[in-house]
Protein backbone atom coordinates (compact mmCIF):
# COMPACT_ATOMS: atom_id res chain seq x y z
CA UNK A 1 0.00 0.00 0.00
CA UNK A 2 1.61 3.95 -1.08
CA UNK A 3 -0.16 6.48 0.33
CA UNK A 4 0.46 10.45 -1.10
CA UNK A 5 -0.04 13.11 1.21
CA UNK A 6 -1.50 16.66 -0.19
CA UNK A 7 -0.96 19.71 2.15
CA UNK A 8 -1.48 23.33 1.33
CA UNK A 9 0.11 26.50 2.26
CA UNK A 10 -0.20 30.65 2.07
CA UNK A 11 -3.70 30.74 1.11
CA UNK A 12 -6.75 28.70 1.00
CA UNK A 13 -9.07 27.43 -2.41
CA UNK A 14 -5.43 26.81 -4.53
CA UNK A 15 -7.19 23.56 -5.56
CA UNK A 16 -5.72 20.70 -3.56
CA UNK A 17 -8.58 18.25 -4.63
CA UNK A 18 -8.01 19.35 -8.47
CA UNK A 19 -4.44 18.40 -8.10
CA UNK A 20 -5.01 15.59 -6.42
CA UNK A 21 -7.20 14.07 -8.51
CA UNK A 22 -5.31 14.80 -11.42
CA UNK A 23 -2.43 13.15 -9.86
CA UNK A 24 -4.56 10.23 -9.04
CA UNK A 25 -6.14 9.86 -12.50
CA UNK A 26 -2.63 9.58 -14.08
CA UNK A 27 -2.00 6.72 -11.77
CA UNK A 28 -4.90 5.01 -12.76
CA UNK A 29 -3.56 5.59 -16.07
CA UNK A 30 -0.62 3.41 -15.49
CA UNK A 31 -2.84 0.89 -14.13
CA UNK A 32 -3.03 1.40 -10.83
CA UNK A 33 -6.36 1.30 -8.44
CA UNK A 34 -6.54 4.60 -6.81
CA UNK A 35 -8.80 5.77 -4.03
CA UNK A 36 -8.96 9.53 -2.30
CA UNK A 37 -9.34 10.60 1.68
CA UNK A 38 -10.70 13.94 2.46
CA UNK A 39 -9.82 15.43 6.01
CA UNK A 40 -11.58 18.79 7.20
CA UNK A 41 -10.36 20.27 10.24
CA UNK A 42 -13.44 22.46 10.43
CA UNK A 43 -15.50 21.07 13.85
CA UNK A 44 -18.63 20.75 11.81
CA UNK A 45 -19.41 16.80 12.61
CA UNK A 46 -19.98 17.32 8.54
CA UNK A 47 -20.95 20.41 6.14
CA UNK A 48 -24.89 19.50 6.29
CA UNK A 49 -25.87 21.93 8.82
CA UNK A 50 -23.72 24.61 6.74
CA UNK A 51 -25.30 26.99 4.88
CA UNK A 52 -23.45 26.88 1.08
CA UNK A 53 -21.58 30.57 1.28
CA UNK A 54 -19.73 28.93 3.95
CA UNK A 55 -18.45 25.98 2.23
CA UNK A 56 -20.25 25.72 -1.28
CA UNK A 57 -22.26 21.98 -2.04
CA UNK A 58 -22.59 19.62 -0.05
CA UNK A 59 -21.78 16.09 -1.50
CA UNK A 60 -23.49 13.25 -0.74
CA UNK A 61 -21.65 10.07 -0.74
CA UNK A 62 -23.63 6.38 -1.94
CA UNK A 63 -23.50 5.23 1.76
CA UNK A 64 -25.59 8.35 2.69
CA UNK A 65 -22.80 10.53 4.63
CA UNK A 66 -22.57 14.75 4.13
CA UNK A 67 -19.58 15.79 2.65
CA UNK A 68 -17.33 18.69 0.95
CA UNK A 69 -17.69 19.35 -2.75
CA UNK A 70 -14.04 17.85 -3.14
CA UNK A 71 -15.60 14.21 -2.91
CA UNK A 72 -17.55 15.19 -6.19
CA UNK A 73 -13.85 15.89 -7.70
CA UNK A 74 -12.73 13.05 -7.07
CA UNK A 75 -15.58 10.97 -7.87
CA UNK A 76 -15.69 12.98 -11.69
CA UNK A 77 -11.63 12.51 -12.27
CA UNK A 78 -10.91 9.05 -10.74
CA UNK A 79 -14.71 7.76 -11.43
CA UNK A 80 -14.86 6.05 -8.41
CA UNK A 81 -18.20 5.75 -6.08
CA UNK A 82 -17.15 7.69 -2.70
CA UNK A 83 -18.25 6.55 0.51
CA UNK A 84 -18.12 7.79 4.21
CA UNK A 85 -14.59 6.61 4.80
CA UNK A 86 -13.50 9.15 1.99
CA UNK A 87 -14.76 11.97 4.46
CA UNK A 88 -13.49 13.06 7.56
CA UNK A 89 -13.65 16.27 9.89
CA UNK A 90 -12.21 17.46 13.10
CA UNK A 91 -15.86 17.10 14.92
CA UNK A 92 -16.32 13.17 13.32
CA UNK A 93 -13.10 12.35 14.71
CA UNK A 94 -13.64 14.23 18.64
CA UNK A 95 -17.17 12.84 18.55
CA UNK A 96 -15.75 9.12 17.89
CA UNK A 97 -12.67 9.76 20.56
CA UNK A 98 -15.48 11.45 23.31
CA UNK A 99 -17.78 8.13 22.45
CA UNK A 100 -15.21 6.09 23.19
CA UNK A 101 -14.30 7.83 26.51
CA UNK A 102 -18.03 7.45 27.60
CA UNK A 103 -18.27 4.38 26.66
CA UNK A 104 -14.99 3.77 29.05
CA UNK A 105 -12.98 2.16 26.59
CA UNK A 106 -9.75 3.99 27.35
CA UNK A 107 -9.44 2.21 30.73
CA UNK A 108 -9.66 4.87 33.07
CA UNK A 109 -6.84 6.75 31.32
CA UNK A 110 -6.62 10.47 30.02
CA UNK A 111 -7.84 11.27 26.92
CA UNK A 112 -5.54 13.40 25.16
CA UNK A 113 -4.70 14.75 21.29
CA UNK A 114 -1.54 12.60 21.44
CA UNK A 115 -2.25 10.03 21.05
CA UNK A 116 -6.17 9.61 20.91
CA UNK A 117 -7.15 11.48 18.76
CA UNK A 118 -4.11 11.24 16.34
CA UNK A 119 -4.42 7.49 16.44
CA UNK A 120 -8.33 8.00 15.72
CA UNK A 121 -6.96 10.19 12.59
CA UNK A 122 -3.92 7.47 11.76
CA UNK A 123 -6.89 4.65 11.64
CA UNK A 124 -8.71 6.30 8.92
CA UNK A 125 -5.86 6.52 6.68
CA UNK A 126 -5.61 3.08 6.43
CA UNK A 127 -9.31 3.11 5.44
CA UNK A 128 -9.06 1.65 1.95
CA UNK A 129 -6.13 -0.61 2.94
CA UNK A 130 -5.89 -3.79 0.50
CA UNK A 131 -9.10 -2.48 -1.62
CA UNK A 132 -6.92 0.06 -3.73
CA UNK A 133 -2.89 0.06 -4.41
CA UNK A 134 -2.21 4.24 -3.87
CA UNK A 135 -4.02 6.42 -1.66
CA UNK A 136 -3.85 10.10 -2.19
CA UNK A 137 -4.79 11.94 1.22
CA UNK A 138 -5.87 15.80 1.34
CA UNK A 139 -5.38 17.43 4.67
CA UNK A 140 -7.71 20.66 4.27
CA UNK A 141 -6.96 24.24 5.11
CA UNK A 142 -3.45 25.43 5.10
CA UNK A 143 -0.30 24.75 6.82
CA UNK A 144 -0.27 26.38 10.47
CA UNK A 145 -4.09 27.09 11.04
CA UNK A 146 -4.45 25.65 14.30
CA UNK A 147 -7.44 23.45 13.92
CA UNK A 148 -5.43 21.17 11.50
CA UNK A 149 -2.58 20.31 13.86
CA UNK A 150 -3.68 17.29 15.07
CA UNK A 151 -4.12 16.30 11.36
CA UNK A 152 -0.53 17.31 10.67
CA UNK A 153 0.81 15.84 13.82
CA UNK A 154 -0.95 12.34 12.92
CA UNK A 155 0.67 12.71 9.36
CA UNK A 156 3.71 13.11 10.61
CA UNK A 157 3.52 10.05 12.94
CA UNK A 158 2.07 7.89 9.80
CA UNK A 159 5.07 8.88 7.52
CA UNK A 160 8.03 7.55 10.61
CA UNK A 161 6.11 4.60 11.25
CA UNK A 162 5.66 3.44 7.28
CA UNK A 163 8.67 2.71 4.94
CA UNK A 164 10.02 5.70 3.31
CA UNK A 165 8.87 3.74 -0.23
CA UNK A 166 5.31 3.81 0.31
CA UNK A 167 4.61 7.07 1.40
CA UNK A 168 5.57 10.72 -0.13
CA UNK A 169 4.42 14.40 0.41
CA UNK A 170 3.07 17.07 -1.58
CA UNK A 171 2.74 20.39 -0.95
CA UNK A 172 0.44 23.00 -3.17
CA UNK A 173 1.60 26.62 -2.60
CA UNK A 174 1.14 29.97 -4.05
CA UNK A 175 2.85 32.34 -6.16
CA UNK A 176 1.98 35.52 -5.94
CA UNK A 177 2.58 38.15 -8.89
CA UNK A 178 3.37 41.72 -7.59
CA UNK A 179 1.99 43.93 -10.09
CA UNK A 180 4.49 46.81 -9.53
CA UNK A 181 7.54 45.26 -9.70
CA UNK A 182 5.93 42.70 -12.47
CA UNK A 183 7.59 40.00 -10.77
CA UNK A 184 6.63 36.38 -9.59
CA UNK A 185 7.69 35.79 -5.49
CA UNK A 186 8.78 32.62 -3.81
CA UNK A 187 9.06 34.09 -0.55
CA UNK A 188 5.41 32.94 0.76
CA UNK A 189 6.14 29.58 -0.48
CA UNK A 190 9.56 29.08 1.22
CA UNK A 191 7.76 30.69 4.51
CA UNK A 192 5.01 28.05 3.94
CA UNK A 193 7.48 24.77 3.55
CA UNK A 194 9.54 26.15 6.53
CA UNK A 195 6.26 26.01 8.50
CA UNK A 196 5.60 22.57 7.66
CA UNK A 197 9.49 21.66 8.08
CA UNK A 198 9.32 23.14 11.54
CA UNK A 199 6.22 20.62 12.48
CA UNK A 200 8.32 17.61 10.92
CA UNK A 201 7.28 17.17 7.51
CA UNK A 202 10.01 17.74 4.30
CA UNK A 203 8.02 17.56 1.47
CA UNK A 204 9.27 15.35 -1.71
CA UNK A 205 7.09 17.98 -3.98
CA UNK A 206 6.17 21.52 -4.31
CA UNK A 207 3.17 22.28 -7.18
CA UNK A 208 3.25 25.86 -7.26
CA UNK A 209 -0.41 27.52 -8.12
CA UNK A 210 0.37 31.01 -10.47
CA UNK A 211 -0.75 32.89 -13.09
CA UNK A 212 2.21 33.33 -14.66
CA UNK A 213 5.28 30.51 -16.12
CA UNK A 214 7.47 30.09 -13.34
CA UNK A 215 10.93 30.21 -15.26
CA UNK A 216 14.10 27.76 -14.52
CA UNK A 217 15.46 30.41 -12.65
CA UNK A 218 13.03 30.37 -10.03
CA UNK A 219 12.37 26.32 -9.76
CA UNK A 220 16.37 26.46 -9.12
CA UNK A 221 15.37 29.06 -6.38
CA UNK A 222 12.53 27.03 -4.87
CA UNK A 223 14.52 23.55 -5.02
CA UNK A 224 17.44 25.28 -2.76
CA UNK A 225 15.39 27.56 -0.14
CA UNK A 226 12.96 24.57 0.24
CA UNK A 227 15.36 21.77 0.13
CA UNK A 228 13.46 19.26 -2.92
CA UNK A 229 14.76 18.08 -6.39
CA UNK A 230 14.55 20.81 -9.28
CA UNK A 231 12.69 18.72 -11.28
CA UNK A 232 9.85 17.70 -8.17
CA UNK A 233 9.00 21.93 -7.92
CA UNK A 234 6.30 21.81 -10.20
CA UNK A 235 4.65 24.62 -12.48
CA UNK A 236 0.13 24.67 -11.66
CA UNK A 237 -0.84 27.19 -14.35
CA UNK A 238 -4.54 27.83 -14.08
CA UNK A 239 -5.99 26.00 -17.05
CA UNK A 240 -9.18 26.63 -19.36
CA UNK A 241 -10.74 23.17 -18.00
CA UNK A 242 -10.15 21.52 -14.54
CA UNK A 243 -9.80 18.40 -16.84
CA UNK A 244 -6.80 19.48 -18.45
CA UNK A 245 -5.09 19.32 -15.36
CA UNK A 246 -3.67 15.84 -15.11
CA UNK A 247 -2.54 16.52 -19.00
CA UNK A 248 0.01 19.32 -17.76
CA UNK A 249 1.00 17.75 -14.34
CA UNK A 250 1.71 15.00 -16.85
CA UNK A 251 4.09 16.76 -19.26
CA UNK A 252 5.95 18.18 -16.40
CA UNK A 253 7.06 14.48 -15.21
CA UNK A 254 4.69 14.33 -12.06
CA UNK A 255 3.93 10.77 -12.58
CA UNK A 256 6.88 9.85 -13.66
CA UNK A 257 8.25 11.17 -10.20
CA UNK A 258 5.96 10.28 -8.46
CA UNK A 259 6.03 6.01 -9.43
CA UNK A 260 10.34 6.39 -9.22
CA UNK A 261 9.39 7.99 -5.80
CA UNK A 262 7.44 4.79 -4.43
CA UNK A 263 9.68 2.56 -6.21
CA UNK A 264 6.90 1.51 -8.82
CA UNK A 265 6.71 0.92 -12.37
CA UNK A 266 3.87 1.30 -14.94
CA UNK A 267 1.45 -1.68 -15.04
CA UNK A 268 -0.17 -0.61 -18.64
CA UNK A 269 1.24 0.95 -21.34
CA UNK A 270 0.34 4.96 -20.95
CA UNK A 271 -2.74 5.97 -22.74
CA UNK A 272 -3.76 9.60 -23.48
CA UNK A 273 -6.97 8.72 -24.62
CA UNK A 274 -8.49 10.28 -21.62
CA UNK A 275 -6.60 13.29 -22.37
CA UNK A 276 -7.58 13.60 -25.92
CA UNK A 277 -11.48 13.48 -24.87
CA UNK A 278 -11.34 16.26 -22.13
CA UNK A 279 -8.99 18.26 -24.99
CA UNK A 280 -11.69 17.86 -28.14
CA UNK A 281 -12.63 20.84 -29.77
CA UNK A 282 -14.69 22.73 -27.61
CA UNK A 283 -15.59 25.77 -30.14
CA UNK A 284 -18.40 24.71 -31.89
CA UNK A 285 -20.77 26.39 -34.17
CA UNK A 286 -24.00 25.82 -31.72
CA UNK A 287 -24.16 27.64 -28.17
CA UNK A 288 -26.75 27.46 -25.83
CA UNK A 289 -27.87 29.81 -22.74
CA UNK A 290 -29.04 27.71 -19.55
CA UNK A 291 -30.14 29.46 -16.64
CA UNK A 292 -29.76 27.87 -13.21
CA UNK A 293 -32.29 29.69 -11.27
CA UNK A 294 -31.66 29.82 -7.30
CA UNK A 295 -30.76 31.50 -4.57
CA UNK A 296 -27.01 31.13 -4.12
CA UNK A 297 -26.61 32.45 -7.58
CA UNK A 298 -23.78 34.49 -6.32
CA UNK A 299 -21.50 31.20 -5.26
CA UNK A 300 -21.09 28.62 -8.00
CA UNK A 301 -19.11 26.43 -5.86
CA UNK A 302 -23.09 25.88 -4.32
CA UNK A 303 -23.84 24.40 -7.25
CA UNK A 304 -20.49 22.98 -8.24
CA UNK A 305 -21.77 19.33 -9.68
CA UNK A 306 -24.85 20.89 -11.38
CA UNK A 307 -22.10 23.21 -13.27
CA UNK A 308 -19.74 20.17 -14.29
CA UNK A 309 -22.26 17.95 -15.23
CA UNK A 310 -24.02 20.29 -17.60
CA UNK A 311 -20.18 21.52 -18.98
CA UNK A 312 -19.80 17.51 -19.34
CA UNK A 313 -23.15 16.99 -20.98
CA UNK A 314 -22.45 19.83 -23.52
CA UNK A 315 -18.98 18.21 -24.21
CA UNK A 316 -21.02 15.37 -25.66
CA UNK A 317 -23.21 17.01 -27.43
CA UNK A 318 -20.80 19.51 -29.14
CA UNK A 319 -22.31 22.78 -27.92
CA UNK A 320 -20.80 25.57 -26.28
CA UNK A 321 -22.21 26.13 -22.74
CA UNK A 322 -23.24 29.81 -21.72
CA UNK A 323 -24.50 29.23 -17.86
CA UNK A 324 -25.74 31.72 -16.36
CA UNK A 325 -26.69 31.93 -12.91
CA UNK A 326 -29.74 34.08 -12.09
CA UNK A 327 -30.91 34.50 -8.56
CA UNK A 328 -34.68 33.36 -7.75
CA UNK A 329 -35.05 37.04 -6.03
CA UNK A 330 -33.85 38.72 -9.22
CA UNK A 331 -36.94 41.48 -9.89
CA UNK A 332 -35.99 41.47 -13.98
CA UNK A 333 -36.31 37.43 -13.46
CA UNK A 334 -38.98 36.83 -16.22
CA UNK A 335 -37.10 39.31 -18.46
CA UNK A 336 -34.34 36.98 -17.90
CA UNK A 337 -35.88 33.68 -18.65
CA UNK A 338 -36.66 35.17 -21.93
CA UNK A 339 -33.05 34.58 -23.33
CA UNK A 340 -33.00 31.05 -22.23
CA UNK A 341 -32.73 27.87 -24.50
CA UNK A 342 -32.93 25.93 -21.27
CA UNK A 343 -33.88 26.38 -17.38
CA UNK A 344 -32.56 24.65 -14.34
CA UNK A 345 -34.01 24.88 -11.08
CA UNK A 346 -31.52 22.98 -8.40
CA UNK A 347 -32.39 22.08 -4.87
CA UNK A 348 -31.95 24.26 -1.97
CA UNK A 349 -33.87 24.42 1.83
CA UNK A 350 -35.92 26.88 3.19
CA UNK A 351 -38.48 29.63 1.64
CA UNK A 352 -35.87 32.46 0.39
CA UNK A 353 -36.11 32.42 -3.01
CA UNK A 354 -39.50 30.15 -3.81
CA UNK A 355 -42.26 32.09 -5.30
CA UNK A 356 -39.06 33.22 -8.15
CA UNK A 357 -38.27 29.00 -8.66
CA UNK A 358 -42.29 28.59 -8.89
CA UNK A 359 -42.50 31.62 -11.57
CA UNK A 360 -39.48 29.75 -13.38
CA UNK A 361 -40.56 26.82 -13.44
CA UNK A 362 -44.35 28.54 -14.78
CA UNK A 363 -42.38 30.41 -17.82
CA UNK A 364 -40.68 26.87 -18.37
CA UNK A 365 -44.08 25.08 -18.90
CA UNK A 366 -45.99 27.64 -20.31
CA UNK A 367 -43.52 28.55 -22.77
CA UNK A 368 -41.96 25.13 -23.67
CA UNK A 369 -38.52 25.79 -22.95
CA UNK A 370 -36.92 22.84 -21.94
CA UNK A 371 -37.07 22.23 -18.35
CA UNK A 372 -35.13 20.51 -15.28
CA UNK A 373 -35.89 20.49 -11.76
CA UNK A 374 -33.87 18.58 -9.21
CA UNK A 375 -34.62 17.81 -5.44
CA UNK A 376 -36.86 21.43 -4.11
CA UNK A 377 -36.66 22.14 -7.87
CA UNK A 378 -38.97 18.73 -7.97
CA UNK A 379 -40.94 19.92 -5.14
CA UNK A 380 -41.23 23.68 -6.56
CA UNK A 381 -42.69 21.80 -9.49
CA UNK A 382 -45.59 19.97 -7.98
CA UNK A 383 -46.50 23.11 -5.72
CA UNK A 384 -46.81 25.05 -9.34
CA UNK A 385 -48.44 22.39 -11.26
CA UNK A 386 -51.09 22.09 -8.09
CA UNK A 387 -51.19 26.41 -8.37
CA UNK A 388 -52.18 26.36 -11.68
CA UNK A 389 -52.92 22.98 -13.78
CA UNK A 390 -54.98 21.79 -10.42
CA UNK A 391 -56.42 25.27 -9.51
CA UNK A 392 -55.51 24.62 -6.01
CA UNK A 393 -54.53 28.81 -5.70
CA UNK A 394 -52.90 27.93 -2.16
CA UNK A 395 -50.99 24.99 -2.77
CA UNK A 396 -47.60 24.25 -0.93
CA UNK A 397 -45.11 22.71 0.45
CA UNK A 398 -45.36 22.12 4.70
CA UNK A 399 -42.17 23.27 5.22
CA UNK A 400 -42.63 26.54 3.60
CA UNK A 401 -46.12 26.91 4.85
CA UNK A 402 -47.19 24.36 7.67
CA UNK A 403 -51.02 25.23 7.63
CA UNK A 404 -51.40 24.73 3.57
CA UNK A 405 -54.88 23.20 3.09
CA UNK A 406 -53.16 21.66 0.12
CA UNK A 407 -49.82 20.14 1.30
CA UNK A 408 -48.68 18.54 -2.01
CA UNK A 409 -45.12 18.58 -0.55
CA UNK A 410 -45.01 17.02 3.47
CA UNK A 411 -42.36 15.44 5.79
CA UNK A 412 -42.18 11.53 5.80
CA UNK A 413 -43.54 10.60 9.20
CA UNK A 414 -39.91 8.95 10.14
CA UNK A 415 -38.75 12.67 9.37
CA UNK A 416 -41.18 14.36 11.70
CA UNK A 417 -39.69 13.10 15.36
CA UNK A 418 -35.85 14.12 14.31
CA UNK A 419 -34.60 16.12 16.73
CA UNK A 420 -30.90 16.53 15.20
CA UNK A 421 -30.77 18.35 11.84
CA UNK A 422 -27.27 17.02 11.03
CA UNK A 423 -27.48 13.66 9.33
CA UNK A 424 -30.49 12.74 9.79
CA UNK A 425 -32.11 13.34 6.13
CA UNK A 426 -33.24 11.01 3.12
CA UNK A 427 -29.56 10.40 2.33
CA UNK A 428 -27.39 8.37 0.21
CA UNK A 429 -28.60 5.88 -2.86
CA UNK A 430 -32.29 4.52 -3.04
CA UNK A 431 -33.73 2.50 -5.54
CA UNK A 432 -36.45 3.55 -8.45
CA UNK A 433 -38.99 1.99 -10.82
CA UNK A 434 -39.16 3.85 -14.16
CA UNK A 435 -42.58 3.37 -15.86
CA UNK A 436 -42.56 2.51 -18.75
CA UNK A 437 -42.90 4.46 -22.35
CA UNK A 438 -42.10 8.10 -20.32
CA UNK A 439 -39.25 10.52 -20.54
CA UNK A 440 -37.08 9.20 -17.69
CA UNK A 441 -37.34 4.95 -18.84
CA UNK A 442 -36.34 6.99 -22.71
CA UNK A 443 -33.37 8.61 -21.30
CA UNK A 444 -32.41 5.78 -18.81
CA UNK A 445 -32.98 2.93 -20.76
CA UNK A 446 -33.77 0.75 -18.07
CA UNK A 447 -36.73 -0.38 -15.42
CA UNK A 448 -34.67 0.15 -12.33
CA UNK A 449 -32.18 2.96 -11.16
CA UNK A 450 -30.01 4.08 -8.15
CA UNK A 451 -29.43 7.30 -7.42
CA UNK A 452 -28.36 9.66 -4.28
CA UNK A 453 -31.00 11.10 -2.24
CA UNK A 454 -30.64 14.31 0.36
CA UNK A 455 -34.14 15.97 1.66
CA UNK A 456 -37.08 15.54 4.27
CA UNK A 457 -39.97 16.05 2.16
CA UNK A 458 -41.62 14.38 -0.63
CA UNK A 459 -44.42 15.06 -2.83
CA UNK A 460 -47.60 14.01 -0.81
CA UNK A 461 -48.79 10.66 -2.84
CA UNK A 462 -52.70 11.66 -2.52
CA UNK A 463 -52.30 13.76 -5.12
CA UNK A 464 -50.78 11.49 -7.56
CA UNK A 465 -54.37 10.73 -9.52
CA UNK A 466 -55.22 14.12 -9.47
CA UNK A 467 -52.29 15.04 -11.19
CA UNK A 468 -52.18 12.77 -13.92
CA UNK A 469 -56.08 13.97 -15.41
CA UNK A 470 -54.26 17.43 -15.96
CA UNK A 471 -50.80 15.50 -17.84
CA UNK A 472 -48.65 16.19 -15.13
CA UNK A 473 -47.02 12.03 -14.56
CA UNK A 474 -45.36 10.26 -12.15
CA UNK A 475 -43.00 8.15 -13.87
CA UNK A 476 -40.44 7.17 -10.98
CA UNK A 477 -41.33 5.24 -7.58
CA UNK A 478 -39.24 4.39 -4.61
CA UNK A 479 -41.17 1.14 -3.68
CA UNK A 480 -43.82 1.70 -5.50
CA UNK A 481 -45.03 4.64 -3.38
CA UNK A 482 -43.07 7.46 -2.71
CA UNK A 483 -42.54 9.65 -6.30
CA UNK A 484 -39.37 10.19 -7.29
CA UNK A 485 -39.87 11.58 -11.15
CA UNK A 486 -42.22 13.77 -12.69
CA UNK A 487 -43.22 14.60 -16.27
CA UNK A 488 -45.14 16.89 -18.68
CA UNK A 489 -47.18 15.37 -21.61
CA UNK A 490 -46.78 17.53 -25.28
CA UNK A 491 -43.51 19.75 -23.79
CA UNK A 492 -40.23 19.52 -25.36
CA UNK A 493 -38.55 18.24 -22.52
CA UNK A 494 -39.83 18.77 -18.96
CA UNK A 495 -38.39 16.18 -15.92
CA UNK A 496 -37.84 17.01 -12.37
CA UNK A 497 -36.31 14.40 -10.07
CA UNK A 498 -36.34 14.21 -6.43
CA UNK A 499 -32.99 13.01 -6.47
CA UNK A 500 -29.87 14.10 -7.28
CA UNK A 501 -28.55 13.33 -10.44
CA UNK A 502 -25.69 15.92 -10.60
CA UNK A 503 -23.70 13.47 -8.26
CA UNK A 504 -23.69 10.36 -10.80
CA UNK A 505 -21.91 12.42 -14.43
CA UNK A 506 -17.98 11.50 -15.33
CA UNK A 507 -16.43 13.09 -18.26
CA UNK A 508 -16.35 10.50 -20.06
CA UNK A 509 -20.05 9.27 -18.93
CA UNK A 510 -22.73 11.96 -19.03
CA UNK A 511 -25.98 11.69 -16.82
CA UNK A 512 -28.49 10.48 -19.03
CA UNK A 513 -31.12 13.29 -17.89
CA UNK A 514 -28.48 15.82 -17.98
CA UNK A 515 -28.02 14.78 -21.51
CA UNK A 516 -31.29 14.70 -22.98
CA UNK A 517 -31.53 18.24 -21.38
CA UNK A 518 -28.63 19.92 -23.04
CA UNK A 519 -30.09 18.29 -26.27
CA UNK A 520 -33.18 19.86 -25.99
CA UNK A 521 -31.82 23.07 -25.30
CA UNK A 522 -29.70 22.79 -28.16
CA UNK A 523 -32.50 22.01 -30.55
CA UNK A 524 -34.39 25.21 -29.05
CA UNK A 525 -31.67 27.32 -29.83
CA UNK A 526 -31.44 26.07 -33.45
CA UNK A 527 -34.85 25.97 -34.54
Amino acid sequence: MKYIFMTGGVVSSLGKGITGASIGRLLQLHGYKVNMIKMDPYINVDPGTMNPFQHGEVYVTADGAEADLDLGTYERFLDIVTKKANTNTSGDIYQTVINKERRGEYNGGTVQVIPHITNEIKKRFVAFDKQVDITIIEIGGTIGDIEGLPFIEATRQFMLEQKREDIMSIHLTFIPYIEGAKELKTKPTQHSVNKLREVGIIPDMIICRTQYPINDSMKGKISLFCNVPKEAVVEARTCSSIYHVPESLHEQGVDAFILKRLNLKSKIKFSNKWFKYVKQDTKHYKTVKIGVIGKYADLKDAYKSIDESLKISAMEAKVNLDIQYISSEDKNLIKRLKTLDGILVPGGFGMRGIEGKIAAIKFARENKVPFFGICLGMQCCVIEAARHLLKFKNANSTEIDPKTIYPVIEMLDEQKDVKYLGGTMRLGNYESDLVKGSLAHQLYKTDKIVERHRHRYEMNPKYIDMFKKVGFDVSGYHKGVLPEIVEIKNHPFYIAVQFHPEFGARPTKPHPIFQGFVLAAKKKAHK
